[in-house]
């Protein structure tokens, strides 16, 4: 029996219009289709591809064992991620083995702050797997707000918001172009160290880029609404030009 493979499927930032054609068809000749999510919830990556499944494919949803209740800092993080990663790998393979291909969805790009990452170095020399690129979500984002985000020389730094505030602020001092990721309940610590490095009014917060509640805002407008996970704050660069 010939093994099957493995396809890391980048959605790209959420518009399923964004998505390769590889991408595309892949996710319509499918016939096992695995995703992340969080328990309870349906999937962003999952809701993004409805419709484009076909019917008689097999689902295989991924549920996070931790998200946010326990710090990072924790060792019983890792362990519960690294056990994770390596049943839901296992499953993978085994399919492969049975000859069939998986479609493993992932939004935005996969090798890009994706959990498919964490699948494709437990599983690249065990199995057949492929890396299907795709779109970044911060790329969906500074398109959202209308500006290119660097111009001529700029230093694009691309930050996340789980670094300590210290280093946050340090790192945009020295950049021209930002985006940070990873917001969430970081949000009040990467707007101190905003103001710290002078950029606090000049930063834009995008909201789901490029998905039906797409939201586009001036950070220092946003007051102290509740931010979702899927945000990115953009600082643009203002460089050289003709």
């Amino acid at each position: 029996m010939t093994a099957g493979k493995i396809y890391g499927v980048g959605l790209g930032p959420g518009d399923p219009d964004l998505m390769s054609v590889r991408a595309d068809r892949l996710l319509r000749n499918a016939r096992h289709v695995a995703f992340f999510r969080k328990p309870g919830r349906s999937g962003q990556a999952r809701k993004i591809v409805n419709g484009m499944i076909p019917e008689n494919a097999v689902e295989f949803p991924m549920e996070y064992p931790v998200t946010t209740e326990i710090p990072l800092s924790d060792p019983l993080y890792n362990e519960m991620l690294s056990a994770f990663y390596e049943g839901c790998a296992a499953h993978l393979k085994s399919l492969t083995e049975q000859g069939e291909d998986v479609v493993v969805l992932c939004e935005g790009d996969p090798f890009f702050y994706g959990s498919f990452m964490h699948l494709y170095n437990r599983l690249r020399t065990k199995a057949d797997v492929e890396v299907v690129p795709a779109i970044t979500g911060m790329s969906g984002a500074w398109t959202a707000t209308g500006d290119p985000i660097t111009w001529g020389d700029d230093v694009l730094t691309v930050l996340v918001g789980t670094l300590p505030e210290d280093d946050l602020a340090q790192r945009m001092a020295h950049t021209d172009a930002l985006v940070v990721m990873k917001i969430g309940r970081n949000i009040d610590k990467v707007k101190r160290a905003l103001r710290t490095a002078g950029m606090y009014y000049r930063a834009w917060i995008v909201e789901f880029a490029q998905m039906p509640n797409q939201k586009v805002m001036k950070l220092s407008e946003a007051e102290d609404k509740v931010t979702p996970y899927f945000s990115i704050i953009i600082v643009h660069g203002q460089g050289r030009r003709p």
